[in-house]
């Protein structure tokens, strides 16, 4: 018979090992979630704080983020845009992933809305922006912006001097095969 005490000495030596539980996917898949959420601190939306008259006309005001006098809606809940089959946003065939957004140019605030980003986490072209001329240069702008690739997104809309970064987590989810 062992001595208790070297059996409860391997006892909890045991307890410190660490017991892989799920599928190999499904732990990496746990694992690169980790790293992301680290690696990349995105920008949490809040409803935008505009009277109700001005915030009727904004698209994603409850979802937002903005500095007083400049802002984007529709960013998502968790910082996160998702990209799966028969979800919002465009696929292209280059693999470019594109995602409406609302801005809004506050009271006094006026002049055309230019948008830029850059990946933050590894290295990619710049994202691209479609603005259309078909709004005022004051108020509420409709945009559409695409990401090359998947990753930690720095997105900045500019309006004269006055501007706006967030940052995003952008993933692509395949569908079934």
């Amino acid at each position: 018979m062992m001595n208790p005490q070297i059996c409860l000495a391997i006892f909890f030596v045991l307890l410190s090992v660490p017991v892989p539980i799920g599928t190999k996917a499904a732990q990496e898949a746990a694992g690169s979630e980790r790293a992301a959420r680290g690696a990349c601190s995105v920008t949490l939306p809040r409803k935008a704080p505009l009277p109700p008259n001005e915030a009727g006309t904004f698209f994603g005001s409850g979802a937002a983020h903005g500095n007083g006098a400049l802002y984007v809606g529709g960013l998502w809940p968790d910082g996160t845009i998702v990209f799966e089959p028969g979800g919002p946003g465009f696929r292209y065939p280059d693999g470019s992933l594109d995602m409406k957004f609302g801005w809004y140019r506050g009271r006094g605030l006026r002049g055309k809305l230019s948008i830029h980003g850059k990946r933050l986490d590894g290295s990619a072209p710049p994202s691209r922006a479609s603005i259309p001329e078909a709004y005022a240069d004051t108020g509420f702008q409709a945009t559409g912006v695409s990401f090359p690739t998947e990753g930690c997104w720095e997105v900045t809309g500019e309006v004269g001097q006055t501007r706006l970064t967030f940052v995003t987590r952008v993933v692509k989810v395949e569908g079934r095969k």
